[in-house]
């Protein structure tokens, strides 16, 4: 875990917000004594349910032309 510094905290808050979100917690100190301290947050994650999933996609127009086809019309055409 980092330590730094009340006035390095401040001018640092975004990367130690990241830094701590990536699961990286950092220590706020004043003159050397831990005041505070960053961490990251859980977040419950919803179960993604599979029916739902295939309502969705069954509900999906198809596409009129492959992936292959369709890739190398945009990299040939003006598009690219």
């Amino acid at each position: 875990m980092a330590s730094v510094s009340l006035g390095e905290a401040k001018a640092q808050l975004g990367a130690l917000g990241n830094k701590s979100a990536a699961g990286e917690p950092a220590r706020i100190t004043r003159p050397g004594k831990p005041v505070a301290q960053i961490t990251a947050i859980e977040i419950a994650r919803k179960p993604i349910d599979p029916a739902e999933s295939r309502v969705v996609t069954s509900e999906m127009p198809k596409q009129p032309e492959d992936a292959g086809t369709f890739v190398r019309t945009m990299r040939d055409g003006e598009r690219y």
